[in-house]
């Protein structure tokens, strides 16, 4: 479950557990229905693993007993599988984030869930430990073996853990499918930008579209009337000059200026208006590139999808 803050995932959340009431809908896991339709099952019984975003450890109780708290699983042998057996004496208040992490979804396998909840479980990791806790993380959900809600801010995060993502704004599911089909056809600008696809609204005609902005871009997928331009930022390279204006008609070719510069691991984010390219920090030291640098964003008429306009 992907979307800006105030969409609405955690109360989802909420709602799945049994802490906040609906005033309508229903909650079904595995055919048993939890609310809706006079139904009402207590948070207790529904069998709920909940990893907070904050963790919610208590502070006064050691790793151990943490995870022993209502526990119904042999506790010596979810500290191992998590790699916190030697934590296990420990208070909350000595570990690092990610072992924290880790605690908490112990905790939360401990009880033997029917489902399993987890609100932002990453937001409290710095970036260096961020990917290999998420691909341990991704590994612990399948062993799980029970239906998970993951609730992020990124879709790259995204992508590592779910079968299925879907996107929330506004408390109402704007789209859903697997992750490829999200990217594949974004269902507006606003899924777009969670997704990292530049979605640019046109005109087309044939295998030209003409961009709102008044350029004209090629694809090779033939289209007509009101679409939506999708292309990759990766696919995307930056020329300075008239080295982007060989002629080739196989390349689309934007002339923009560099709004601001911003190192995402190891490529570089450049905003360019509506466009977003990324680039390696070699070119961008090689172009000199920096706010206010007038460019050609260039890519392959190729790299180029239509969509109907949302």
């Amino acid at each position: 479950m992907i979307g800006p803050s105030g969409a609405g995932k955690t109360t989802l959340l909420r709602l799945v557990a049994g802490l906040d009431r609906p005033a309508t809908g229903t909650v079904e896991c595995d055919g048993e229905r939890w609310v809706g339709d006079g139904a009402w099952v207590q948070p207790e019984r529904r069998g709920v693993g909940f990893v907070f975003q904050d963790y919610a450890l208590f502070p006064h109780m050691s790793v151990h007993a943490n995870v022993a708290f209502e526990a119904r699983r042999d506790v010596e042998d979810l500290l191992e599988r998590l790699h916190i057996a030697h934590l296990a004496t420990a208070r909350p208040d000595r570990l690092s984030g990610g072992e924290r992490q880790r605690v908490a979804l112990a905790r939360a396998l401990a009880i033997g869930p029917r489902t399993l909840l987890l609100d932002e479980p990453l937001s409290a990791l710095d970036p260096s430990t961020r990917s290999t806790v998420a691909a341990e993380l991704a590994q612990v959900i399948a062993d799980a073996g029970v239906p998970t809600i993951v609730v992020t801010h990124s879709y790259e995060e995204a992508v590592m853990f779910a079968d299925e993502v879907a996107v929330m704004d506004r408390g109402a599911i704007v789209q859903h499918g697997s992750a490829a089909e999200v990217v594949e056809a974004p269902a507006s600008a606003f899924v777009a930008e969670f997704a990292g696809i530049n979605y640019l609204l046109g005109t087309a005609a044939g295998t030209r579209v003409r961009l709102d902005g008044g350029q004209t871009v090629r694809t090779t997928d033939p289209a007509e009337g009101r679409v939506a331009v999708l292309v990759a930022p990766w696919d995307i390279t930056l020329a300075v000059g008239d080295a982007g204006g060989d002629g080739d008609s196989a390349l689309n070719r934007i002339p923009a200026r560099v709004d601001r510069v911003v190192m995402v691991g190891n490529r570089a984010r450049v905003t360019l208006g509506s466009v977003v390219a990324e680039v390696t920090p070699e070119s961008v030291e090689r172009l000199a590139i920096r706010p206010g640098l007038d460019v050609v964003a260039v890519w392959k008429a190729t790299a180029t999808r239509v969509v109907p306009a949302a």
